[in-house]
């Protein structure tokens, strides 16, 4: 990716004051074309959409984890910014319903009798596991993206522990969203060479990087993906029926 850049130059294509604008409301293009082209998916897709107020953390990363130039310069003077909301939205949407566009097929009601098997016993709890467990880690001293990427990480553990038939889904979609996120970070650093360097708190975190990206973008995509994708069929008690292929 960094050989790609340095042959196109330095120039930016977006003011830099606008970078992470474009690119958070870019991502409600890819949840718009899914929701047009796959009805079947659509409740789904705007239920898990409900991450939108997670834009609502955003002063726990900002400017610990990192800190975009945003409209109003909201970001760097209130730790809120607009975008967020438009990123979260965006994510949450596509980040549920990604392995069931790649896979086909069409989600069920799991059986009564499937969901009085022993291991459902502590549903609710294995639901609230990254959300119990965020709050918690966040109280050590390291920057917050770590403690976020292990509290969704323990949510896809408890996921899997609880619905075994997510097993799949929960591995294939974080493999699934770190791609479709990647797209959109090196889409970042086309458009506006450079931003990466300049927003994130690259100081901050352990120096590693993929294509330019920093590992933790790619882990957060992972943690994020691997959660995220079975969440609706778990709060939902639903299932993914005759899927076209297995992925």
């Amino acid at each position: 990716m960094s050989l790609v850049l340095s042959k196109m130059g330095k120039q930016s294509m977006i003011p830099n004051q606008y970078v992470w604008f474009v690119w958070s409301g870019a991502l409600l293009v890819p949840w718009l074309a899914a929701f047009a082209a796959f009805p079947q998916q659509r409740k789904a897709m705007v239920w898990a959409s409900v991450t939108a107020p997670f834009g609502l953390t955003e002063p726990l990363f900002v400017p610990a984890y990192w800190s975009p130039p945003s409209l109003f310069d909201l970001a760097r003077t209130t730790g809120f910014d607009i975008e967020s909301f438009f990123f979260s939205f965006g994510i949450g949407g596509i980040g549920a319903v990604l392995y069931n566009l790649v896979a086909g097929g069409e989600l069920a009601l799991v059986a009564d009798a499937d969901r009085r098997l022993p291991h459902h016993e502590l549903h609710d709890w294995a639901l609230a596991a990254p959300f119990v467990s965020f709050p918690i880690l966040y109280l050590f001293s390291w920057n917050p993206i770590y403690p976020a990427i292990i509290a969704m990480v323990l949510g896809a553990a408890a996921a899997i522990w609880c619905r075994p038939d997510l097993a799949r889904k929960t591995w294939v979609g974080a493999v699934l969203f770190v791609v479709y996120y990647a797209v959109f970070l090196m889409g970042v650093e086309w458009t506006a060479p450079g931003y990466i360097e300049r927003v994130w708190n690259l100081s901050g975190l352990s120096g590693l990087s993929v294509g330019g990206m920093p590992i933790e973008e790619l882990l957060f995509a992972g943690a994020f993906g691997a959660y995220w994708s079975g969440v609706y069929d778990h709060f939902m008690w639903r299932r993914l029926m005759r899927p076209h292929f297995r992925v």
